[in-house]
């Protein structure tokens, strides 16, 4: 009997040993067996904050040219179809399920991680599916990822900073060298970043990559109305804000134009075609602001970098008496570096357990809390507070009961927290 989408998926997870498994020569060779070729243009998105939006820039903008593009991303919020798209869609259960019968039947003996199997399934997916152009969202670093056994014709790091330091190192030096392992020789090598570390420009110049720097090679100018991008040989004026919320979307935007400029021979594309994808690319959680009363925003800020950007999207929403935030992490990430990021903005914490053996709980969450100095509402009158939840969900309920219509729900952290939101807001 033909195994459903959740069948296979529950298999992935028990056919490896560890989650994360880095290095490519189990999935490479599997996929020499599987006979994966790719014709089409590949632009491989790394970096530490910001590849998901500069991935949907890219695909929404390819969109409008009218090109045929695959996208792939992870991890997904409800299904995990979102993981692969083909021409902004959603590939079927019938589809996934096709293909990670065609990667079981030629695995044999190697062990592969739910990523890396499901990554060699979607690549060989995109590579039946007649596409002009292919994006793929590294998951985690770069130079071991599995994405990274495709060629990129272009690559694209948007950030360098602290993650995942038990894989990728302890600086942003080490972390720079493992997301510039996607750069390839003589191929456009762009860095998004505005003050790259130098082993991510020492790798590019040592393997002979295309090296493209913001502030050399290409740039952003804008007022209150509009943007500009200029490139080596390529200039974008009177551009739209795009519709992505934040304070780092010109950064994205801009390395993303320069990846098209790069590719300009291969994938032309007007300027109306630009101005176009840009205003309708849509992306979930990254400052999304709900329409309704409280403000409800949801952002998968899961880093100190990326809580410092939130912070500053904060900052520019105006004035909410109070502030409520739902937040859950893995344990692994650096909780009292995002703690301090959001210094005195967050009034109220809702602090919640995960379903995930990696994830912090509530307690501990509340532990570095206190520890960074919050404290709760005293004598001053100052009104503070902290609870703990077993859920996301319930977390979210809670803080929806207390909150007045003039407040605001920041709801942030790992996927997983979220995830969980969106999904009982939908059930609610």
């Amino acid at each position: 009997m033909a195994l459903s989408l959740n069948d296979w998926l529950t298999r992935l997870e028990s056919l490896h040993a560890k989650a994360i498994d880095m290095g490519l020569e189990r999935i490479a060779s599997v996929a020499q067996r599987l006979g994966l070729h790719v014709d089409c243009p590949v632009i491989t998105v790394g970096g530490t904050n910001g590849k998901g939006s500069t991935c949907a820039m890219l695909e929404s903008v390819l969109l409008q040219g009218g090109y045929r593009v695959g996208l792939y991303t992870s991890p997904h919020f409800l299904k995990f179809n979102e993981r692969a798209r083909v021409d902004g869609q959603s590939v079927s259960d019938e589809q996934l399920c096709e293909v990670f019968e065609q990667v079981e039947a030629v695995r044999g003996d190697v062990s592969l991680t739910y990523f890396e199997f499901s990554t060699l399934a979607i690549l060989k997916l995109f590579a039946g599916a007649g596409l002009d152009a292919m994006i793929l969202e590294v998951g985690l670093g770069g130079r071991l990822d599995a994405v990274n056994i495709v060629d990129a014709d272009v690559a694209i790091v948007t950030s360098v900073d602290l993650d995942h330091m038990d894989y990728l190192g302890d600086t942003r030096e080490k972390i720079g060298f493992e997301k510039a392992g996607i750069f390839r020789s003589g191929r456009a090598a762009i860095c998004g970043d505005p003050s790259p570390p130098q082993a991510l420009i020492d790798h590019a110049m040592a393997i002979g990559a295309d090296l493209w720097l913001l502030g050399r090679d290409f740039n952003y100018a804008g007022d209150r109305q509009q943007w500009n991008y200029g490139g080596r040989a390529m200039r974008r004026n009177s551009l739209a804000y795009p519709t992505l919320r934040g304070a780092n979307q010109l950064l994205n935007a801009s390395a993303a134009l320069a990846a098209l400029e790069a590719l300009r021979d291969r994938l032309p594309l007007g300027a109306q075609e630009v101005r176009s994808g840009l205003v309708l690319v849509d992306l979930p959680a990254r400052f999304q602001v709900l329409p309704g009363r409280p403000s409800i925003i949801l952002d998968v800020a899961h880093n100190p970098h990326a809580a410092a950007t939130l912070a500053q999207n904060l900052d520019n929403m105006g004035f909410h008496p109070y502030t409520f935030a739902v937040f859950g992490a893995m344990a692994d990430k650096d909780i009292a570096g995002i703690f301090s990021q959001l210094g005195e903005r967050i009034d109220h914490w809702y602090l919640c357990d995960l379903p995930l053996p990696r994830a912090a709980s509530a307690e501990s969450l509340e532990a570095v809390l206190r520890a960074s100095g919050f404290r709760e509402s005293d004598q001053s009158g100052a009104q503070r507070s902290i609870r703990c939840f077993a859920s996301p969900a319930e977390a979210y309920a809670a803080a929806r009961n207390h909150a007045g219509e003039n407040d605001r729900i920041a709801v942030f952290g790992s996927f997983v927290t979220v995830a969980g939101v969106m999904s009982s807001r939908q059930s609610a």
